[in-house]
């Protein structure tokens, strides 16, 4: 059990493109996490009764102040993790748009009513589940925190938010800037490393435990929520594949694969992490891959351990006979940069193929047909996402429900309709993590049965 002493300890972040200070964070207290914990319980009940589409008003008053600070918070991101400027504001703009989905879809979220005995009224009815932990990531901190408190707020939950020890200045100001428009209690944010997140997960007293992160974090908070009888939702690691047919245009698909590894430094949760390519255009698409990441200028990485972390996975394959066809040096001077990076010869004993790099590598695998990179795609321990590239409809509907991933793209590594959610599958986690199902995770039923009286 992992446990907090009473000494002061603060969260020391520098910026990962030179290394010079941002500041520092004070780690809650175990005090002051049981003062959270104790306020956000006593404030459950009112907001639970509130109505809902009071909390949808609150929701959207949340909406609009990220907006107007937009500005401010991807400032700050951009220092703490080197997000790209415009990439931030689009996270902070896109949690935006969330808050307002949740405002939309609380008040509609709705129970159902049974047919049964004709004298009685049978109902099943949503409730909140009480105080939801959410625990965020850093590489898309605002969107992400929207997701999770946006959904938990609209079913009447509290909330105690703690974002990742990475951009503590980042849940700082994103806590201000939305908590205010809501009652006392519903939503704090508390901050620290990984022993905070343990010793929340730990609690008796918390409902619902919400990570975004790691999967080894992931499996740790399971295992506390399985003894404490919480609810986890958990979306954690990925090694999403991309499996390129032999009848798509090269560099099409070279152009699909860089923006598919390379977005944000390779820092997204369904980032493309390997690549199947079939025999018949590998030359010309690795040419192409090539090519692009020889002109990409990326942000640097969040910081230098996570860098040291990316080069490790380069350097294992190349060890393992995978040969650099760009990139795959650390560059001299301050900051956490890496280079885009393009590897071939790789095989599935290279940890840059059996684990999740979440960096900007792109390693390249030689497919004899499309049903072999489909058996290799699924040659894995995770199941987040998974992209084709195909033109043949037949290959694409074998792909989707061959694919054991909770989301299968063809023909785009990113996109798709507003409010779809899917269930991750083995190492990538459980639960819905978005749209309008999260509102089912974040409430319990409870069946009623209303029987007639005998009267008098």
């Amino acid at each position: 059990m992992t446990t907090l002493d009473d000494r002061a300890a603060t969260l020391a972040i520098t910026d990962p493109a030179d290394g010079s200070p941002v500041g520092s964070v004070p780690m809650a207290s175990p005090d002051e996490l049981d003062a959270a914990l104790d306020l956000a319980h006593r404030a459950q009940p009112g907001w639970g009764r509130t109505p809902a589409a009071e909390r949808g008003a609150a929701l959207r008053a949340a909406a609009d102040r990220l907006r107007a600070h937009a500005g401010d918070l991807a400032e700050i991101n951009r220092r703490e993790t080197g997000r790209p400027l415009d990439e931030a504001k689009a996270g902070v703009l896109a949690g935006a748009g969330t808050l307002d989905q949740y405002a939309e879809l609380g008040p509609v979220h709705r129970g159902r009513s049974l047919l049964g005995d004709f004298a009685a009224t049978d109902l099943m009815v949503p409730e909140p589940r009480g105080v939801v932990v959410a625990l965020t990531p850093w590489n898309d901190p605002v969107a992400v925190s929207c997701g999770l408190i946006g959904a938990a707020v609209a079913t009447g939950n509290t909330v105690v938010h703690k974002p990742s020890e990475r951009c503590p200045h980042t849940g700082t100001l994103f806590g201000e800037v939305v908590a205010g428009v809501f009652p006392e209690g519903v939503l704090q944010t508390v901050h620290g490393d990984g022993r905070i997140g343990a010793v929340l997960a730990a609690r008796s007293d918390v409902d619902v435990l919400a990570h975004v992160g790691s999967t080894a974090t992931g499996r740790s908070i399971a295992a506390s929520a399985a003894a404490t009888g919480a609810k986890a939702l958990l979306e954690n690691g990925g090694n999403d594949p991309l499996v390129v047919d032999e009848d798509v245009d090269p560099q099409w698909a070279a152009e699909q694969a860089a923006l598919g590894a390379f977005a944000n430094s390779g820092q997204i949760c369904v980032a493309v992490e390997r690549i199947y390519v079939h025999r018949a255009i590998a030359e010309a698409f690795t040419e192409a891959l090539v090519a692009i990441a020889r002109e990409k200028t990326l942000a640097p990485l969040v910081d230098t351990r996570h860098r040291d972390h990316v080069h490790s996975h380069v350097e294992n394959a190349v060890s393992m006979g995978a040969e650099i066809r760009t990139g795959g040096e650390i560059p001299s001077g301050p900051g956490a940069h890496y280079p885009a990076t393009v590897l071939t010869g790789c095989t599935s004993h290279m940890r840059v193929l059996r684990e999740e790099t979440f960096g900007p590598v792109a390693p390249v695998c030689v497919v004899d047909s499309f049903d072999h990179g489909l058996a290799e795609a699924a040659n894995d321990d995770y199941g987040l996402a998974a992209t084709v590239l195909t033109a043949s409809m037949d290959h694409a509907q074998h792909a989707w429900r061959e694919l054991a991933v909770g989301t299968v793209k063809v023909n785009a590594v990113f996109g798709g309709a507003p409010g779809g959610a899917a269930h991750p599958r083995r190492g990538s986690g459980s639960g819905y993590g978005y749209g309008p199902e999260l509102l089912d995770e974040m409430t319990q039923t409870k069946l009623v049965h209303l029987g007639a009286p005998v009267r008098a």
